[in-house]
């Protein structure tokens, strides 16, 4: 007669719970682990200073002196700053000549590069447009600097052998911001390039020679399938392109100073020359606060108007 086996006896509820408590814990712990790199630079690099920042902002300070708190006589300040709306105005024009520009010209950049053509003529293509951004602003900003010189530059010498006298680029107010614009373009839009580029190879091409087999023309294809299609990748890199220009600094300060006549001066040149040249570090972080909530506004204006022209897949 067969000897029946025992039935092993179903652990106790309590112990499954327990167990399944220390593997919650054991999972939440790595995974803070693996956030904590991300969260102490975070906290080291960009809320640590809003907060020092935002107290400074409250204090009267030059550096040598003991701290004397004002409140916010600080931001009141800023609403009586005869130069603050010539500086908002340049830092803005900037920012919308560079969106529109980068935008504009990275996307004709990547469709003319986005077409059948020699593996190592494309692979030149995409290096040479996207090289400049490897170099740094102040390499940058000195090679211009010459280039546009208009005694000796390279520009002065090919205008004048057509009979064009070049301007004084960085002397003439009216020409100072414009020149800026266009070598920030130059630098940078390699960036925007290869974001819109790498959006523009996820086009479907079955939509495209859908269309083009109905009879649509190239003007057509671009506007009513490869820009709706593209049209999360052009609203990434719209707000990433506004974001840095409102923050330029490096070319303004190496190049102009801020000059002529407060031309080519933005609010971040604006900010270091209060903060760190005239030594009104109150004043300057107030001016930080403000750079903040402007460029926080304008994300989320983009972000409410994306839903009327942002076509997610």
């Amino acid at each position: 007669m067969t000897a029946l086996l025992p039935v092993p006896a179903a652990a106790p509820p309590v112990a499954d719970a327990t167990a399944r408590r220390r593997r919650r814990r054991r999972e939440a712990l790595a995974g803070y682990l693996f956030l904590s790199p991300g969260l102490v630079l975070f906290i080291v690099f960009i809320a640590g200073p809003f907060a020092a920042a935002m107290v400074l902002s409250l204090y009267s300070w030059d550096l040598l002196t003991p701290r004397e708190f004002v409140g916010l006589d600080n931001f009141t300040r800023l609403l009586s700053d005869p130069l603050l709306p010539r500086v908002m105005a340049n830092t803005f024009l900037f920012a919308f000549a560079s969106v529109a520009t980068h935008i504009g010209g990275g996307l004709l950049l990547a469709l003319a590069v986005n077409r059948p053509m020699n593996r190592v003529l494309s692979y030149f293509t995409r290096s040479a447009i996207f090289f400049p951004f490897l170099l740094s602003w102040a390499a940058v900003a000195l090679l211009w600097k010459y280039v546009l010189d208009p005694g000796f530059g390279l520009v002065a010498y090919y205008l004048g052998r057509i009979g064009i006298d070049a301007p004084n680029w960085f002397v003439d107010p009216s020409w100072s911001l414009t020149a800026i614009i266009g070598i920030d373009f130059w630098y940078t839009i390699g960036f925007t390039f290869i974001i819109l580029l790498a959006g523009l190879q996820t086009v479907p091409t079955e939509l495209v020679e859908a269309a083009r087999t109905d009879g649509a023309n190239s003007r057509q294809i671009l506007f009513n399938v490869i820009i709706p299609m593209m049209s999360p990748v052009l609203f990434f890199a719209t707000i990433i392109t506004f974001i840095g220009a409102f923050q330029i600094f490096d070319p303004i300060h190496i190049i102009t100073g801020g000059g002529p006549e407060n031309s080519t001066r933005t609010i971040v040149m604006y900010l270091y020359q209060t903060g760190f040249q005239a030594f009104q570090i109150g004043y300057a972080s107030a001016i930080a606060i403000l750079i903040f909530f402007v460029i926080m506004g304008v994300t989320l204006l983009q972000f409410w108007g994306a839903r009327k022209w942002v076509h997610e897949r």
